[in-house]
């Protein structure tokens, strides 16, 4: 037992939905459902389950991913396992200090300096006065405030709070980290020490939990991740299964073709060869086949074109493309988007919508419409395949390649 960090066994957590009562004549037949209810687990009218039979286990020193769509539960389960939250059944045992980023700097008093707020907010996480001060210069540096470290926070922008609040509870000295989208926040470059600064926690056997909608964030950071779908436990095990797996599924949810005076419909993406395909050579030319009924003049409609890396959400293109019809023509007709697919290893997917030209408003949107594999050999990281060739321009020291 003493080899695990985190257990979760069957954990049920449940809320309400709606207003509470506010009058006596609502409180009392409210009352009255709950005392006569057999059994204190089970539903009622106005209930439903947040979190259902959810169970894993997180050894020590090691890196669990959560990632699911929102309301899925992520955040209801980082609030059960720091004690914020009571599971309804199932139990939790914890092993070892814990540290939970969940509302960074939610704690700041925005009248009182950054320094000030530094100890206030150690406080609260546990950190003795002595060890706030000794880490003070740090956490400071960390959070790149030095210059507005003695200025009250209320004249902070919200990305500032936020980094000087995810900077002190990050020098903490936890045996456990939860980390729930913390990412979200910072530019570019603080991302990347937040990252790195997990890497540490990870490489001195800290054992974290770590929730982002940032896809490549999980990638980097969590060999295995747990895939939370209403609720529910969909998916744990290797990463890159688990977000292949929720992209399938947010292709399921959002991508039902609308059939309607004005749909898109009969999706396909092919290959060269005119067949159905969902993985392809980095330059590969790929069509995406549909067909089109519209209710107004083709010269009132822009189509859209856009492609997402699936991996952190990534806007690799996006247009808006005129529909090449006649006005007469109202469908359905057979269409088709030729592109290039120029970019490096990794899965990418396609979004379709139709725009009214005079309000750009969405009139059809099929999100996750299709998803695609790209491979390249020789490229080792980045997105866009640019064909690099070598040659050898010194015949004297030239090796025939063939």
């Amino acid at each position: 037992m003493g080899d695990y960090a985190i257990k979760c066994s069957q954990v049920w957590k449940k809320f309400a939905r709606g207003e509470r009562a506010d009058s006596l004549r609502d409180a009392l037949p409210a009352l009255a459902r709950w005392l006569f209810r057999r059994r204190r687990d089970e539903l009622s009218e106005r209930q439903f389950w947040a979190l259902a039979d959810v169970s894993f286990q997180v050894r020590r020193g090691e890196v669990l991913g959560i990632i699911g769509p929102n309301g899925a539960g992520k955040s209801t389960l980082l609030k059960i396992l720091s004690s914020i939250l009571v599971p309804n059944r199932g139990s939790i045992e914890i092993n070892g200090r814990l540290t939970a980023l969940i509302e960074v700097g939610a704690g700041f008093h925005q009248d009182l300096t950054g320094r000030e707020n530094v100890y206030l907010n150690g406080a609260i996480l546990g950190m003795t006065r002595r060890e706030i001060r000794r880490k003070l210069d740090e956490i400071v540096d960390f959070a790149g405030v030095s210059d507005f470290i003695d200025t009250p926070v209320k004249r902070y922008s919200s990305g500032m709070q936020a980094r000087l609040g995810f900077s002190v509870a990050a020098h903490m000295a936890p045996d456990i980290l939860l980390v729930d989208e913390v990412l979200a926040v910072g530019d570019a470059q603080f991302q990347q020490r937040c990252l790195d600064k997990m890497q540490n926690f990870v490489n001195s056997g800290v054992s974290i939990i770590f929730i982002s909608h940032n896809l490549q964030a999980v990638s980097q950071l969590c060999p295995q991740t747990l895939l939370l779908m209403k609720g529910r436990k969909e998916f744990l095990g290797p990463t890159p299964e688990a977000i292949q797996k929720y992209m399938g599924a947010m292709r399921e949810q959002e991508a039902v073709p609308m059939r309607g005076p004005t749909s898109i419909h009969r999706v396909r993406l092919q290959g060269q060869d005119g067949q159905e395909a969902s993985s392809f050579e980095a330059a590969e030319r790929a069509t995406l086949a549909f067909e089109l009924a519209i209710d107004k003049p083709a010269s009132q409609y822009l189509l859209g074109f856009a492609l997402k890396r699936t991996s952190d959400a990534l806007l690799v293109a996006d247009y808006n493309l005129r529909l090449p019809l006649d006005d007469t023509v109202r469908g359905p007709i057979s269409m088709s988007i030729e592109f290039v697919a120029s970019f490096l290893s990794g899965s990418y997917s396609i979004t379709l919508f139709l725009l009214d030209k005079a309000t750009y408003d969405k009139v059809v949107y099929l999100d996750f419409v299709k998803i695609f594999d790209v491979t390249e050999k020789n490229a080792i990281a980045g997105l866009v395949h640019v064909s690099p060739v070598v040659q050898c321009l010194g015949k004297a020291s030239c090796v025939d390649s063939g």
